[in-house]
């Protein structure tokens, strides 16, 4: 999961969609002009070689105006289209905040939100969990994170737990320290051969209960090939 986007995220799609807006107007201006250059023509005698000469390069115009005009409808759509994907996403972080700090917000203790894997070069995959609590506003959440994957190597079914994961014999857990939400990221290596199948998220909290969360790998990677090389 990327990052929350801040106010400032708003302000730059609106001024994307602004400028694209502008330059559209100015590609049909260009194609208007183009239209009236033509028909100033227009009446000019067709025995005249010099009127037809200007008329041809009149109409050269126009077709040149016409593409620039298409091609800037086109970036216009394309645009509209990401920022209409940016507004429904910034809609969404904003449900998301006011269900979490909101005073009619569910209240709810440690958990995971919500867990994204994408894969880095070198056979190593990131990932980015998104722990949350609310349940007492004035106490700050502090523990560590691990991550075991389940999966199979070579028909055999096989459990890759943190320090494999990590390829470090002790390796620590992934820090956490929060009030309401934060994203914990990190990298994790799967051995060669490997076919991922279900990642199991363990939240150690300091003096408190083990929270466990269990999520799909095609649903961690947005359906990415899981067998590994």
């Amino acid at each position: 999961m990327t990052p929350r986007p801040t106010p400032s995220a708003v302000a730059r799609t609106g001024f994307g969609l602004v400028a694209a807006l502008f330059v559209f107007l100015l590609a049909l201006l260009f194609g208007a002009w183009g239209v009236w250059q033509v028909a100033r023509t227009s009446h000019a005698s067709p025995c005249d070689p010099h009127a037809t000469d200007a008329l041809t390069q009149r109409v050269a115009t126009l077709e040149r105006s016409d593409q620039v005009s298409r091609a800037a409808n086109t970036k216009l759509q394309s645009t509209l289209a990401e920022r209409e994907e940016q507004i429904a996403q910034l809609k969404a972080d904003v449900d998301f905040y006011e269900r979490l700090v909101g005073a009619t917000g569910q209240r709810h203790g440690l958990s995971v939100h919500a867990l994204q894997l994408h894969r880095q070069p070198g056979g190593a995959w990131h990932f980015s969990a998104v722990l949350t609590q609310n349940l007492d506003r004035a106490a700050v959440s502090t523990g560590t994170l691990t991550l075991a994957i389940e999966g199979s190597r070579q028909g055999e079914l096989e459990t890759l737990d943190w320090p494999t994961l990590r390829q470090q014999a002790n390796a620590a857990g992934a820090p956490y320290s929060f009030r309401y939400f934060q994203q914990v990221d990190g990298d994790v290596f799967l051995p060669a051969g490997f076919t991922p199948a279900r990642i199991n998220v363990r939240l150690q909290p300091r003096g408190g209960a083990v929270v466990e969360h269990a999520v799909t790998w095609a649903e961690a990677t947005g359906n990415t090939t899981a067998a590994t090389r």
